[in-house]
């Protein structure tokens, strides 16, 4: 029996050492496995201590922009020389600067009419403009001083006519009739006649014709003026500073006997009780049947083996 137990003891030495590692090893990947991704972290630039009333105080220092994410800043607690950091608070400074003025910006737009209620709706309502210098905002249109000028002309014509009556004449004779007449400022020529008898005389109509010629706006150049206040940012540094404060002590644990021996669960008793149960049900797999392992000590405190 002795040499069994002897060649035996390895093999459960190592059996006891992997249930012993099996918890935290399955913990690690239950961990892996769970983990939400963490923002990118940022460091900080200084690191101040101090103590007031047994209170001890670490504060951290970041310079950030402000396009910088403000929770990469780790905020998590953290020991340091047996004391346990917190973070209550996170102050924030901006030393952001900005210079501002008045800008204005000229823009023309093409336009079928000139009517200045269409034109206004055809307009943008405001405009957003960054000057060569790195200036920037957004503008509204100087409804008031808008500009409508003709982009182009074309000329255009069309027939023009006008009747005349000629009564009581001697003879139907077109000689008599006038062969050009002016109608509103055009002359019109004569371009046919009707003649009527009546009681020995003769009534002409005569109708006269002619071209009216005009010219009209192809189109319209609008120009409007479009005016606000434009800034730009010399800095957009902004200064984090997290505050963490010291709420305790942290104690060292030792094992029972003395030795500073760490325990390997955080709950005591109740991890070795997890480790107890698989090594006993190994034990039974092995061979090592509970009533064997009972009757081997009891013949060993006797004397038998």
């Amino acid at each position: 029996m002795k040499r069994t137990w002897r060649r035996l003891a390895p093999a459960l030495a190592a059996l006891i050492l992997a249930l012993a590692l099996c918890p935290a090893a399955l913990a690690a990947e239950l961990e892996k496995a769970t983990a939400i991704p963490a923002p990118p972290s940022v460091y900080p630039a200084e690191v101040r201590e101090s103590e007031e009333n047994g209170v001890h105080r670490i504060e951290k220092v970041y310079y950030l922009t402000r396009r910088d994410d403000p929770t990469a800043i780790p905020a998590g607690d953290f020991d340091r020389e047996g004391r346990t950091y917190t973070l209550p608070d996170v102050l924030k400074n901006d030393q952001s600067e900005t210079d501002s003025k008045e800008h204005i910006e000229v823009v023309t737009v093409e336009s079928s009419t000139d009517n200045m209620s269409e034109i206004i709706q055809q307009l943008e309502p405001a405009l957003e403009v960054t000057t060569e210098d790195g200036f920037s905002g957004v503008l509204a249109p100087d409804y008031p001083d808008v500009k409508v000028e003709a982009a182009g002309y074309k000329t255009s014509s069309r027939t023009v006519t006008a009747s005349r009556s000629y009564p009581n004449l001697s003879d139907a004779d077109a000689s008599l009739i006038p062969k050009t007449i002016s109608d509103g400022g055009r002359t019109l020529t004569l371009a046919d006649v009707q003649w009527q008898e009546a009681g020995g005389y003769y009534n002409a109509s005569a109708t006269y014709s002619g071209t009216a010629t005009g010219k009209y706006a192809t189109g319209y150049h609008v120009t409007v003026e479009y005016k606000g206040e434009v800034t730009r940012t010399r800095s957009d540094s902004v200064i984090y500073t997290a505050v963490f404060v010291s709420h305790g002590e942290t104690q060292i644990g030792k094992d029972d006997a003395g030795t500073g021996g760490a325990d390997l669960t955080e709950s005591g008793g109740a991890g070795k009780a997890v480790l107890l149960i698989p090594l006993a049900a190994l034990l039974g797999a092995a061979g090592f049947g509970g009533w064997k392992l009972t009757k081997y000590y009891k013949n060993k405190k006797r004397g038998y083996v």
